[in-house]
């Protein structure tokens, strides 16, 4: 008798394509915050450099999506897959009838010209991801000079980081002189409870009138054997902090889901935010009003 053996290959499963109807009530002109459209690769080729190969993702699908659970609005970025070419992010806020803006990933050859170009195609932010899950350190030469570039435009400047280099660069990433965004928590383990180090960290920056939290990926840390209760205590802490500075994204189409049965349904992401948030006015300025405010420039 032959045994078989097999091996774990890292393949992300494309997101569900029947969306559940939250529960919850969702404002209208609610925002999400934070998704990523993958090729078709036949048009918009995937990077050498990624690190996985997702099933194609286009915006068509995210607009069916976002419509399902009552999102209206959405600020797409650039994922790691498309790495520094903005095209499949260009051409999803082209074809998306005014609905998104989006945001590019930082660039050390980036250029004045190049801004400019971006800001006419409707991208307003600059992403820098500097955390150990895309393999890059924090590198400051990088920082200065894309700030001092995207200064003038009025973009948003969002960091992917881990909580240890959170706290070593806390005094640089709280005086940047535009609107910033953290997002996954820092990376921020919520079983190690709400006084551990780098959480402190992060509070503390949310007392800035600059800095924002988005609101993403629980599903990931439940996935991984992560407490919700945990994930509930953090959330309000960070919501009672800065309630006029937190927004909501659904990591559409989760990119990171590598086993079966683990892909969320979107409409269970936005009944989340019921617990972390159970006040609607609260919840509105989240997906509605904060949002509003740090994308809709025009």
């Amino acid at each position: 008798m032959s045994t078989m053996t097999t091996t774990h290959v890292d393949i992300p499963f494309p997101p569900d394509p029947n969306p559940k109807k939250p529960r919850t009530v969702i404002p209208p002109g609610s925002w999400d915050s934070h998704f990523h459209i993958f090729g078709p690769p036949d048009r918009f080729p995937y990077a050498e450099s990624r690190r996985y190969t997702p099933p194609t993702a286009p915006i068509e699908h995210w607009l069916r999506m976002s419509t399902a659970i009552g999102i209206e609005r959405g600020f797409v970025v650039t994922p790691s897959v498309h790495d520094l070419d903005p095209a499949v992010t260009l051409d999803a806020i082209a074809r998306s009838d005014g609905r998104i803006k989006g945001m590019v990933r930082a660039n050390a050859g980036m250029t004045a010209d190049e801004i400019k170009r971006l800001h006419k195609g409707g991208i307003r932010g600059l992403r820098f991801p500097f955390a150990k899950v895309v393999r890059r350190a924090f590198d400051a030469k990088e920082f200065h000079a894309n700030i001092a570039l995207i200064e003038p435009a009025s973009w948003v400047v969002e960091f992917q980081i881990d909580g240890d280099s959170l706290e070593v660069h806390a005094d640089l990433i709280g005086n940047v002189p535009l609107p910033t965004i953290i997002d996954e928590f820092a990376g921020i383990d919520p079983g190690e409870g709400l006084d551990q180090p780098a959480f402190r960290t992060l509070l503390d920056l949310l007392g800035k009138p600059n800095m924002h939290l988005k609101l993403i990926c629980p599903d990931r840390h439940l996935a991984l054997g992560g407490k919700y209760e945990d994930f509930v205590a953090m959330s309000r802490a960070i919501i009672a902090k800065a309630p006029d500075r937190v927004i909501w994204g659904s990591d559409w189409p989760h990119s990171y889901v590598f086993e079966v049965n683990q892909m969320p349904n979107d409409g269970d992401l936005i009944d989340m935010l019921a617990d972390f948030a159970p006040d609607d006015a609260v919840r509105k300025k989240i997906l509605v009003d904060n949002p509003k405010r740090l994308f809709d420039f025009d």
